[in-house]
């Protein structure tokens, strides 16, 4: 017993190892710097919250789907707040940024996860890391099969 506690120990020891190093990442770095700059960004700020706005009617008008009376007018103004969010230099350096310590962090995982097994799962939002039959590399997607995987 005292061995595999020893075992865990020293797993848990380089698991935080690990997440020091990804702290101290350029990808980590360049996403604190990119994130306050969204926050400091008052303009952007405003359009974000106006978009958050925005999407709670769109989420009242979705329920109700086509038949709502203001479906395509909520609809068509919610994709062009979203472009018009998007738009701004510090959103798209965020969402670069957002989407680079996304990348390091599933690296990590699935060279974490081959070491134990190569169908150990890894679920990510990027759809290229799904592209294995549509449920990653590993040959799972994480939702018990409901995707046709299992």
């Amino acid at each position: 017993m005292v061995a595999q506690e020893l075992d865990v120990m020293e797993v848990l020891a380089s698991a935080q190892d690990i997440a020091d190093m990804i702290m101290a990442s350029e990808e980590m770095k360049t996403y604190q710097y990119t994130k306050n700059r969204l926050a400091q960004d008052r303009e952007a700020q405003a359009k974000i919250g106006q978009f958050q706005r925005l999407k709670e009617d769109y989420e009242e008008v979705q329920r109700f789907g086509k038949y709502h009376p203001d479906y395509e007018r909520v609809g068509k103004r919610i994709r062009e707040l979203r472009r018009e969010v998007l738009s701004f230099p510090s959103v798209h350096a965020y969402k670069k940024a957002e989407t680079a310590l996304d990348d390091l962090l599933y690296h990590v995982c699935r060279t974490i996860a081959n070491g134990v097994s190569e169908t150990v799962k890894v679920p990510s939002d990027n759809p290229l890391y799904n592209l294995g039959g549509g449920c990653g590399t590993s040959g799972g997607c994480g939702t018990g099969g409901s995707c046709g995987c299992g």
